[in-house]
């Protein structure tokens, strides 16, 4: 880090403009979410189940995105980072949304589950050694308690830091520093809360979809996810806001250079979690473990999974290993873009062959993916509540937090 001289940022840099079309992203986002939601739920009636496993796709991959935003937030406190604090509050604008979208889960915990979850039916469990054997932990119950438990420590965590945050940018320097030391004080006990609270969600939203197969490295997987996804999120919204005329000067090349860091570092993360749970599974060749990834290689999925392979690692590992491609925020648009989509496929990659196994199983066909319009509503309708949530937060406050102790040395970061 450098300390050349920090401008200071003047309040059209750090405050959307009224009339603007960023201030209209609650209204967009709130109409999209919303005409998704009704027409997502619409078809429910078609295919109830296929409905769940589209709603439940779509949750995980916008709950994704919010909790990447809490991540960042938490690890820049608990480090004590200087160079982020200017794309921190983008971060908390993300995070802000997870109350809003633990609310859109809970259809899942008490309408959705029976859809979802084999393990909820007394007379599959009583059929199954299996089953019967996990049967203290995938208990309803203590399932839906376990559920509801994620959803408050995420809210509360995501609102106290919230709050604490933007209440600085009101304060005296006394009070601001005051604020600074309370968000690093609960920032060590929080990435323990956030570590704990995603990996079991892992496992009771997403690895449970097929109860016989287990892995404890699944919940790493969908962690890395939310890191890369956090990291490429920031890169695209901070880029498209100085397009249009916002944080010029204030996030420059330097701090695109280490969100694409940070990208290609998560990148090169997600690719050794990813095969090493494929390769220990498939190596030791236990069949309980091995279904899960067998039925990913068959019928359409086999082509869904090369995707992922080749879209995972190899496209952005070699991409973003130029110094000049980390420093232009074009470049880093496209491959944010790009790390975006691929986050959604892999979340459809990771819920939907369950169902797809279920059907080919019962008719005796191949494995094929059925995408059909409930797919793009659901996404469309919770993606829509989050672009809301995202944008009233955006436009309720600065920008950046502007009374943060050590925002100069973020303003002044340089790599070198």
């Amino acid at each position: 880090m450098g300390s050349h001289g920090a401008i200071e940022p003047s309040k059209d840099q750090i405050w959307l403009k009224e009339g603007s079309l960023w201030r209209k992203l609650p209204l967009i986002g709130g109409v999209l979410g919303l005409a998704g939601l009704a027409g997502a739920f619409s078809q429910m009636g078609a295919d109830k189940q296929h409905f769940w496993y589209s709603y439940l796709t779509a949750l995980a991959v916008f709950l994704c995105f919010a909790l990447g935003g809490l991540f960042f937030t938490i690890i820049q406190h608990v480090t004590r980072a200087g160079w982020s604090i200017v794309v921190r509050r983008l971060a908390e604008n993300a995070m802000i949304t997870l109350p809003v979208l633990c609310v859109l889960a809970l259809p899942v915990v008490f309408m959705g589950s029976h859809e979802l979850y084999e393990w909820t039916h007394a007379e599959v469990v009583a059929n199954d050694p299996m089953l019967s054997a996990k049967k203290g932990y995938l208990d309803e119950g203590f399932w839906t308690i376990r559920m509801i438990a994620y959803f408050v420590i995420w809210s509360f965590l995501a609102i106290r830091f919230y709050s604490l945050s933007t209440s600085q940018d009101d304060a005296a320097p006394d009070a601001a520093i005051s604020k600074a030391h309370s968000m690093r004080w609960l920032s060590a006990p929080a990435v323990l809360l956030f570590a704990l609270s995603m990996t079991f969600f892992a496992f009771d939203a997403m690895m449970s979809l097929d109860p016989h197969w287990f892995s404890t490295m699944f919940g790493v997987y969908y962690f890395v996810g939310i890191a890369v996804s956090a990291h490429a999120f920031l890169a695209l919204v901070s880029a498209l806001l100085r397009r249009s005329g916002y944080l010029n000067g204030v996030v420059t090349a330097e701090h695109d250079h280490d969100l694409g860091k940070m990208m290609f570092g998560f990148t090169v993360f997600y690719s050794y979690i990813a095969f090493s749970q494929y390769f220990l599974i498939w190596y030791a060749n236990i069949p309980e473990e091995t279904r899960w990834f067998a039925y990913r290689i068959e019928g359409d999925f086999l082509y869904l999974t090369a995707l992922l392979a080749i879209g995972r690692f190899p496209l952005p590992f070699f991409y973003l290993l130029p110094r000049a491609i980390k420093r232009s925020s074009g470049a880093l648009i496209l491959m944010a873009s790009w790390i975006l989509i691929m986050e959604v496929i892999d979340m459809f990659w990771v819920v939907q062959p369950v169902l797809a196994h279920h059907h080919a199983k019962e008719s005796g066909a191949a494995m094929a993916i059925h995408v059909g319009a409930v797919d793009f509503l659901c996404l469309l309708g919770v993606g829509g509540i989050f672009l809301a949530a995202f944008g009233w937060a955006l436009g309720r406050k600065a920008m950046i937090p502007v009374k943060d102790p050590r925002i100069a040395e973020s303003l002044a970061h340089e790599n070198f």
